[in-house]
């Protein structure tokens, strides 16, 4: 005896299999897709590109590229007013001490912080970054997750970061996922929207693409790994099939879509290896700081002292 799902399922299948019901627009985006990812295959493919090409990109232009495309961040229960000025100051006074060297791309804060951050930041170039919809879990009411990121626009955001539904896509609610994300795409309007795909709770390399391919095709304008919050963050396998979705999505569509490597970036070559498998992948076209961007921020003063050539803690 199966479950009461498992014969709805069945009898769903049955029907479509008859031409009585049409496929719906999701399952007509993922027909286009090879969504049957080959773990073992990616392993070596990105085995092969950190051995082969990671070498020629240890430089110091790269190096300066990388800073340039850091999303500075504060996201802790512990942030104050007084914490996040001080991020700001730094960014601000960053340029006339070091003005042979690229700013961040963004500062990545809470909404509430949001004003803070329009009315002190002075450099022009950086982008004004929010997590909103209820991160890092996506866990409430969509009124909930709307009027949050309409404040936050509000109040000057420039970028915006949503969590996908990650319950939802588990559950194989795939129309519901969408409609999350575009409705929250809607309220952003021009204002480009990332969304994270918090890899490491999909199960999946499969299910990665799948959350790739389902969130461009609902409105994101970036997608990223990880909020940063959970057990893992990026790995370099679920960079590469995501840009692999890219691509595919790209050579579908004609949309260029952004890609942010989050979470557990630790080291240079870290942010090294994210470089060469967007460069291997997607291309030099992709290689600017507004659809290259990574998450970290304990990243910039390795990034910083690794140009300089000398230990500095600036932020």
């Amino acid at each position: 005896m199966g479950t009461i799902k498992e014969k709805v399922n069945k009898d769903i299948q049955a029907q479509r299999s008859k031409g009585l019901i049409e496929k719906s627009k999701i399952d007509q985006a993922f027909a286009k897709y090879n969504l049957n990812v080959d773990e073992q295959e990616v392993k070596e493919a990105v085995k092969k590109i950190i051995a082969e090409k990671v070498p020629e990109n240890d430089t110091i232009d790269v190096k300066k590229f990388l800073l340039g495309s850091v999303e500075l961040t504060s996201l802790h229960t512990t942030d104050t007013e007084e914490s996040i000025l001080s991020m700001v100051e730094k960014v601000n006074k960053f340029d006339a001490t070091y003005p042979d060297l690229p700013h961040v791309a963004t500062i990545v804060t809470y909404p509430n912080f949001t004003h803070l951050v329009r009315n002190t930041l002075e450099v022009d170039g950086v982008e004004i970054a929010v997590v909103s919809g209820s991160f890092p879990s996506s866990q409430t009411f969509m009124e909930v997750k709307v009027a949050e990121t309409a404040l936050a626009l509000r109040d000057g955001a420039t970028n915006v970061d949503i969590v996908l539904p990650v319950g939802k896509f588990l559950s194989e609610d795939y129309e519901g996922v969408a409609d999350d994300i575009n409705e929250l795409k809607q309220t952003c309007g021009d204002v480009p929207m990332k969304v994270i795909l918090e890899t490491c709770d999909l199960g999946s390399l499969s299910n990665v693409k799948k959350a790739a391919i389902l969130s461009m095709y609902s409105g994101a304008d970036y997608i990223k790994t990880s909020t940063g919050k959970e057990k893992a963050g990026a790995t370099p396998e679920g960079v590469y099939v995501m840009c692999q979705a890219i691509k595919e999505y790209y050579d579908e569509t004609g949309i260029i879509i952004g890609i942010k490597p989050a979470g557990g970036i630790n080291t240079v070559i870290d942010a090294i290896i994210y470089y060469t498998i967007v460069k291997e992948i997607l291309g030099e076209e992709w290689l600017t700081n507004e659809l290259f961007r990574l998450g970290t921020s304990r990243l910039t003063n390795l990034l910083l002292s690794e140009v300089l050539g000398k230990e500095i803690k600036w932020y």
